[in-house]
């Protein structure tokens, strides 16, 4: 069994050729998007059609960036990434639609035993899930396995540690549901400013 076959699966893993490889290229393209200049946008955007997976229409993302294989990486469409952006892909981050990150955002697909005699053995990986319509706030740090459930607003500086259902907002570290929205939330943009209030557009 390859190493990236035993990522796969879920059991430890170690580097390997291939996965050094793809690396390799990785940090090429992502060289260039990084030092490419703020007005070359669509340079940018035709090198994330290459060093992601998958990555959708109107999808932003501001440098710097920073990811380990890129391939594994799937956004979807209407993205905005801010800066900062950090993927810790060895394994697949799956990124839905219409979702937003604040700065400094980490994403992070891999970790280590705990036992201090077995860490050498090698690490672990597990996917992460992002659904559609997901905010996740400034320095906020999603961990391995974890799935985001659709619509949900993670809080600034949250360390997401399980899966959060839709629909709610969900803060702190370790992160909690503080609860789901409800009505004010269709009135009121943040804390006593309500939509009603807006000039007309």
């Amino acid at each position: 069994m390859t190493e990236l076959e035993k990522m796969a699966k879920g059991y430890l893993w170690n580097d390997c050729d291939q996965y050094l490889e793809e690396q390799r290229v990785a940090k090429e393209l992502l060289y260039e998007f990084n030092h490419s200049r703020p007005s070359e946008s669509e340079k940018r955007s035709e090198i994330m059609q290459i060093m992601f997976g998958h990555c959708g229409k109107d999808v932003w993302i501001n440098q710097p960036l920073t990811l380990c294989r890129g391939t594994t990486i799937s956004i979807g469409d209407n993205c905005y990434l801010n800066y900062g952006t950090t993927f810790v892909d060895d394994y697949t981050i799956t990124i839905g639609n219409c979702v937003m990150f604040g700065p400094n955002v980490t994403i992070c697909t891999t970790g280590h035993p705990l036992d201090p005699e077995s860490r050498h053995r090698g690490m672990y990986s597990f996917p992460v899930t992002i659904e559609d319509g997901v905010w996740i706030g400034a320095n906020a740090v999603i961990l391995p396995g974890v799935t985001i459930g659709k619509n949900s607003v993670i809080g600034a500086g949250s360390v997401v540690t399980k899966d959060i259902p839709a629909n709610v907002l969900a803060v702190g570290s370790p992160c909690k549901v503080l609860r789901p929205f409800d009505e004010r939330d269709k009135e009121y943009y943040f804390r006593d400013h309500r939509f009603a209030d807006l000039p007309e557009e």
